[in-house]
Order: C-alpha cells, then structure tokens, then sequence
C-alpha cells in the first residue's frame, strides 16, 4: 500500500510540475498575440474588429502634421515689467562714478526705450522674424472675460540687438559732438548692459500648453471608424504605416476590453484546468493500456520531462517568431517516444503535446490539422527505427505530408491558393531536415536515462563488434553457441510479440562471462575437460562464475544495462543440476546445500529473458540428443521448459502461459529444420576408366527431401 501511495504521489507531481511550468510560460491574454512590422507583409489570415475602433493617423503623417502645427503656431507671450524696473536701477548702480550723469541718464534712457519696445529671447526672436512673421499673441481677462489679441513683435529685440542698438545710438550722439572716441566701450557701460539687458517679454507658457493641444487634437483624432466585422488586414497585404497604426489601436484597445485582473485570473485557471485534462488523459491511458511504461519511474519522468520541453521550445518560438510555428519538428514527438516506448503511445503522446501548443496558436484548428498530419505521417513510416537511414525516408514522408495538408487549408479558408506561400514550403523542407537528425537526440536520451534504442540494439548485435569478435576467438565454441541462441530465441520473440532485436542482441552476450575461463565450458573442449579431478562444488563454482564475470566484462565494455539483465538472468535462481547431481550421487550419506549449486540470479523480469532461458537451455540440451526425429525433439522442449515452469524460473515474469506454448511450439518447428534428416548418398560401384581423367565427386544436396 504504502508503494502504491509512493507511485502515485511521484504520478501526481509529474502532472503537477508539467503543468506549472507550462502555465507559467503560457501568455495569459485571453486573446492571441502577433507578431509583424512595417512595410511586410501580413503572415496570418484574414483579421477583422472585434468592436468598433477610431482609424488613428498613422505616426508619419502625425509627425509631419505635428511638426507643420508647432512651425505655424503664434506664440503667446506676456510682459514683464518688473524686469524693465530692475534692470534699469541696477544699471544706475553699476556706472555710478563710471560715467557722467548725462552719459550715465542716456543710456537708462535708451534702456527704457528698448524695454518698451520688448525684449525677448534669442529663441523667441528668432521664431518672430522666421516664423510668425513678427506675430505675437497675448491673452488679458476683463471683468472674468478672457480676450485674445495680436501684437506685431517685429519691432521687439533680443538682448544682443538691444545691445547693438543702444552701443549705435549712444556713439553716433557722441560722435555728433566731435568726439572721436567709442565712450561706452571705453567705459563700463558696456558691460553694465550686458549684465541688466534680460527679456522682458516672456512666453505664457501655460496658454500655449493649452492652445497647442487644441489645435494638435486634428492630429490626435479619428480620421474614421472600423465597424464591427470589418477587414483590418488580409494574409499577404503590405502592412502600411496607416494598417501598422490600426493594428497597434486595435492591440491596444482589445488588452484595455479584456485584460482586467478578474478575468485573466479566471483565463490563467482555464488553462491549467486543460492542461492538468491533456496530461491526465496520457496518464489514464498508460495505466490501463500500457502498465508497464506506467510503472516505471524513469520512463514516466522522460515522457514527461520530454513533452514539457517540447512545448515550452514551441511556446517561445511562437512568440518570438512570425513563422516559428512551421519551424518546429513535432514529428519528432513520435519517432523519438516509439524508439523507446511503442506506437500507440508515440501517438498518444504527440496529440497532448499539439493539443497543449494549440493553446498559443492564432489559428487552433489548422494548427491541430497540420501537425497530426505530419506526426502522424511520421508515426506510421516507422515501425521499429533500426537504421538511421529510416528518419531520411521518414523525413520526406513528413515533408510531403506537411504540404499537402498546408495546400488543403489553403482551399478550404481562401477557396484558391492566392495567398499560398512558398516561404512556408521552405520553413516545412527545414523541419523536415531537423527531424532527419532525431538520431542526435536519440542518443542524447539514451546517455541520459540509460534507455536502449533498437537503432543501438541492431549496432551491438554487429558481429565486428570488439567484444564479439574476442569471443570469437577466444570461445569459438561459446560463439557458436550465442549465434544459435539469438536465431532460436529471437524466432520465439517475434511469435509472441517481444522485442526481437533486444533477444537477439542480448543472446549474443549472454556468455560473455565464459570469456574467463572458456575451457571449462564442454563446447570450448577439445578433448581436454578440467572439470576432471574436481570436485562437484568446485566446478559447479566455475561454471556459476561466468554469470558476475559476464557482468563485470560487460560492464567494462560498456554495454547497455538492458543487454546485462540477459547476462544475469539467463539462468535465474537455477540449480547447476549436473554438479548437483553428481554430488549427490557421490555422498548419498551427506546433505548436499544445494545453495552452493545455484546460480545467484534473478529470475527473469521480462518476456524476453525468460525467452532467452528457455533457448538457452533447449540449445544447449539439443546438442546431446543422438536421434533427432520429431518426437524426440518435442520430448526434449517440453522436459526442459516444464522443468523450468515447475522450479518457479518463470514467476517473476510477465509472460502468459500461452505465450509459454507459443514459444514451445516455435523451438520444435525450429530444431525440426535444423536437425532435420538428410539424404545419404549412393557409393559409385563401377569403374570408370583412368582414375586421373575422372573428377572428384563433389556431394550436392538435393533439391528436396
């Protein structure tokens, strides 16, 4: 119970840790987003309003519109006389004892008179004489009633010309009186004046604020109206300045309708609730339909852990990417997860993943078509990926299904392929060129996870392969013996369903222990048998060695740990009888501890090593049979597979009592071909002239027996 509780919590939290992620990642806007520029065309289908919406000027226009009020603009402006009362005091008191009164009165004379014609700022002056043309306004209020006048300020002048003007005026009055030097420049009058000579005539600031953005709301304001259903923008269609503003007010408009805290809230919780539907629904199927992959921890977490990172690089490239969508290889889903898994949950697995992508989709349904027609494509052209020139073809069946369902969406939304697009073609050649390349990933899970690929199976099963080729040579009996296994084992494998190739690789290596010490093995001993002078345990220890040899060689070799569970279980918890009997027959006074007999184990855990123990066994036994006729090798199967159903080898073993017989069966038929009878061949009894002219007899089998 307590296990039970334990597999279930690490279920959930799967589930759970998925979904958050997931959910964190997802835009939360109960509306899709876009992704485009200015002056490009249009990726996603027909968009029209959801509402009515002001068609804006769009920001050029605006600019030069903006610019052309602010050029033209009048500015208003106000007097201040404080300034002309300062300015002239502290000039008295500058050139006091500078100048003569006469001259020190003159020029607060000819000050006074520049400020009564208005100083302004240089800005300001120059905006007057380029602008306006000599413009000015001032805004007075009588009796609570604001009035607006013009003034002309052509006449008015900033402090540098008011300098010029006084320092012209003051020199030709003194030149008049023959004085033949520049009196203010020879004195601090100069400088007096450049120190008091501040505008007087400032701008009122707060009514040109108010009287600019009166006349800058025709830029601001609507130029027209969108209805309800109307086209914003068509797929192919130049995004404009004016359709780029649209868009923006649209954008705009729809996250101030929709995006309120309340109802984000209750989108973010639609969301998980499908998310925890989509992840529950793989789940329910795995528990029922496919147990095994469910109860084991790994391969739950890889499932998982896959599908989330899937959709997470999906998530982001949509969002980052106009044509992203196209660019994601979800037929990798499939032919990753059936290497390790089968079909039925490849499938299963790739309709989550896209059902979960549709989620960020513009267009869900042609989204959800589009991907289960490539996927499943792509599930279908690959039964067992045991060549890597499999995903080629598989690439290009993807590449074909992939346009073909583009081309049907294209007729059944635009009725023509008007807007049929060959960027979109390339993105799908590209898609198909990454998934050409699923193998990298393959063995990426493979190195993570500890998994076994069937593509890994068929490259270990390679007799080149360093470790086989050494038993080869150092245990050619042994070699031989492995050979006949794989073939036995592996025609039984495929009878009841299993895993052919993971039988017939791991019956390869089974023996690899034996590489210890071949000769103590009869099929490596050629007339010399060490077991000879030894004693029952002492040879029995021998033979049981080659099981946690074959581990530790293998191990070394770094051979995959699905292929070691062959080594240590081909021969289960089985007595090495022949030892045990000998001993027993040699001490019928002494009780012989079988335990020293016994082979440490497990017991087969799967269907394909408890089929590897039958073949083992049924081999090796068949090679002492002296007659070979049907009845004598259907007698041998069944003694030595009941013999093993009876010791309990079998009971940790998912395999059924009918694939017990199915494989039964499936030895005789075999054995019968291999050990079949052949036809003895007629001696030649008359001479045939000269010895020398006459070619040896070369025997031929017969064409039928």
């Amino acid at each position: 119970m307590k296990y039970l509780k334990k597999k279930l919590l690490i279920r959930l939290g799967l589930i759970l840790g998925s979904t958050i992620i997931i959910l964190w990642l997802l835009p939360h806007d109960d509306h899709q987003s876009y992704s485009y520029e200015q002056n490009q065309p249009w990726r996603y289908p027909l968009l029209t309003a959801e509402f009515d919406m002001p068609v804006l000027r769009d920001s050029a226009s605006a600019r030069v519109m903006r610019d052309s009020i602010d050029a033209s603009f009048v500015p208003f402006v106000k007097r201040d006389n404080s300034v002309q009362t300062s300015g002239i005091t502290r000039f008295r008191n500058a050139v006091a004892g500078e100048l003569t009164p006469a001259e020190s009165g003159e020029l607060a004379s000819l000050l006074a008179e520049v400020y009564a014609r208005g100083v302004v700022s240089s800005d300001l002056y120059e905006r007057i004489n380029n602008r306006t043309g000599g413009k000015l306004r001032v805004e007075s209020s009588e009796n609570g009633a604001s009035t607006l006048a013009t003034i002309d300020g052509s006449e008015m002048l900033s402090p540098a010309k008011a300098f010029e003007y006084i320092d012209s005026v003051f020199n030709s009055r003194h030149k008049s009186r023959n004085s033949t030097t520049n009196r203010l420049a020879d004195t601090k009058g100069a400088m007096a004046l450049n120190a008091v000579l501040s505008p007087n005539i400032v701008p009122d600031t707060a009514v040109n604020v108010k009287f600019l953005e009166q006349e800058l709301l025709t830029v601001n304001g609507a130029l027209g109206v969108i209805k309800k259903g109307q086209r914003i923008v068509d797929r192919g269609e130049i995004v404009t300045p004016q359709i780029f503003t649209n868009l923006n007010t649209y954008l705009d408009m729809l996250d101030t309708n929709s995006n309120t805290e309340h109802e984000s809230t209750y989108f973010m919780v639609g969301q998980a609730l499908y998310l925890l539907i989509c992840f529950t629904g793989l789940f329910v199927f795995l528990s029922i339909y496919r147990p095994v992959f469910y109860e084991s921890d790994k391969k739950m977490a890889f499932l998982m852990t896959f599908i989330t990172l899937f959709v997470i690089f999906s998530v982001l490239m949509f969002e980052y990417f106009a044509n992203g969508p196209y660019f994601v290889p979800y037929a990798m889903v499939p032919v990753v997860i059936l290497v390790f898994f089968d079909s039925r949950t490849a499938i299963f697995s790739l309709v989550v993943t896209v059902m979960i992508c549709a989620l960020v989709s513009v267009y869900p349904f042609q989204f959800i078509f589009l991907e289960l027609a490539a996927g499943l494509t792509a599930a279908f052209s690959i039964n067992i990926l045991s060549q890597r020139s499999q995903l080629l073809r598989t690439a290009l069946f993807t590449f074909i299904a992939y346009c073909m369902a583009y081309t049907a969406i294209r007729l059944l939304s635009d009725g023509n392929l008007a807007h049929f697009e060959w960027r979109t073609i390339g993105a799908f050649a590209i898609n198909a060129v990454v998934l050409s390349f699923a193998y990298i990933l393959v063995l990426v899970v493979e190195k993570i996870y500890g998994f076994t690929s069937t593509v890994t199976l068929v490259e270990l099963s390679d007799i080149n392969n360093p470790l086989l080729r050494r038993l080869a040579q150092e245990a050619p009996g042994t070699f031989q013996h492995s050979m006949q296994v794989s073939t036995l084992a592996a025609e039984a494998a495929r009878a009841i369903g299993a895993n052919t190739q993971l039988v017939r690789t791991g019956a390869l290596y089974h023996d690899v222990g034996k590489l210890e010490s071949p000769i103590f093995f009869t099929e490596n001993q050629h007339g010399v048998n060490p077991h000879q002078g030894l004693d029952p345990e002492t040879s029995a220890r021998k033979i049981i060695s080659h099981v946690s040899a074959g581990v530790s060689i293998a191990q070394h070799a770094k051979i995959p740990t699905f292929i070691r569970s062959f080594i240590t279980e081909h021969h289960g918890r089985s007595l090495t009888r022949y030892f045990y009997n000998t001993a027993v027959n040699a001490n019928p006074d002494k009780t012989i501890d079988k335990a020293n007999f016994m082979y440490p184990g497990p017991n087969p855990q799967s269907k394909e090593t408890t089929v590897l123990m039958m073949a083992d066994a049924v081999e090796a036994a068949s090679r002492s049979l002296k007659d070979y006729s049907p009845a004598s090798i259907n007698s041998l199967v069944d003694k030595i597979i009941d013999a093993q159903q009876s010791d309990g080898l079998y009971s940790e073993s998912p395999i059924s009592f009918r694939d017990v017989e199915v494989v039964k069966d499936t030895f005789k038929k075999r054995l019968a071909t291999i050990y079949h009878s052949r036809v003895s061949y007629p001696e030649l009894n008359r001479p045939t002239g000269n010895p020398k002219q006459e070619p040896a007899e070369i025997p031929e089998e017969p064409a039928s027996r």
